[in-house]
């Protein structure tokens, strides 16, 4: 459903009746009738959130050694995920059909949702770590969970955090003091005096250190990774409400996009590793 675009299950439950190579992905035998909706609704609930989690960390470890990786450069960034409830009239910044929703800060408004607090390779765009919260938590509050997490993920590929990659809403002593080498840019308010620091401006431009400009400049990619999530992976296509509901279904898209790399290194097509419409069209 995530990788072709499915909406709802009653449109999949109607694929599953006419389309072959779904049938056959699905296991369904020629004449054997197709799985109800009330069999896939289940499905995602038994699978659940940590099982999706232990599935997705291992194909990153043993992508991460197959592809040799020793050093590697984690960017760290939050994703908006639109709740699928309005405000409770009774207070605005809860959910009223979903309660554990909260309204959190998407872009340069507000909105009644959830957080991926996500951590990717910056040269494989593979996920490291991922954390699910509501969308008023900020995201300092998560950023040494989610590091702790990648940590483990790296070490049992056999390779090391070299430099952690954020923007300015993780600049925070702790972060800093928790890893070898932060590229994280200062906010105005934070050492207003001092010159000689990494900072960006209203318009993106970055002043500081030209080394860790250039560090800096590895970000992108957790952007490209989450528009992915977004346009290509269906994530924006939540029709579930309560936290672990929501966790559940945006792992199936973080398991689309590392499913993606891991069929093109298959076929022998690592140019096609980040390439969503390859192997979904």
């Amino acid at each position: 459903m995530k990788m072709k675009g499915v909406r709802s299950l009653r449109e999949m439950t109607r694929l599953l009746d006419s389309d072959l190579r779904l049938r056959k992905l699905c296991l369904i035998k020629k004449k054997e009738a197709a799985y109800p909706r009330s069999v896939l609704s289940r499905f995602s609930g038994k699978v659940g959130e940590d099982k999706l989690t232990e599935i997705i960390e291992e194909k990153v470890v043993e992508l991460l050694k197959q592809n040799g990786a020793k050093e590697v450069d984690a960017v760290f960034d939050a994703s908006f995920i639109k709740a699928w409830s309005t405000r409770d009239p009774e207070d605005n910044q809860t959910g009223y059909s979903d309660k554990e929703a909260r309204v959190g800060r998407t872009g340069r408004s507000y909105a009644l949702g959830y957080k991926l607090h996500l951590t990717i390779d910056s040269k494989t765009m593979l996920p490291l770590s991922c954390l699910f919260a509501s969308a008023n938590q900020n995201e300092k509050k998560h950023s040494l969970t989610i590091l702790e997490k990648a940590k483990k993920v790296l070490k049992r590929s056999g390779a090391k955090l070299r430099s952690l990659i954020a923007d300015s809403q993780y600049s925070d002593g702790k972060i800093r003091a928790a890893v070898d080498k932060a590229v994280i840019p200062y906010p105005s308010n934070q050492k207003p005096s001092v010159r000689d620091v990494l900072r960006v401006d209203k318009k993106f431009r970055t002043y500081g250190p030209e080394d860790e400009k250039v560090e800096y400049h590895k970000r992108p990619p957790i952007e490209a990774v989450n528009s992915f999530l977004k346009t290509q992976y269906g994530m924006v296509v939540n029709k579930v409400r309560g936290l672990k509901q929501v966790a559940s279904y945006a792992l199936f898209s973080l398991l689309c996009l590392v499913l993606n790399r891991e069929a093109a290194q298959n076929i022998g097509r690592s140019d096609k590793a980040v390439s969503p419409t390859y192997f979904n069209t």
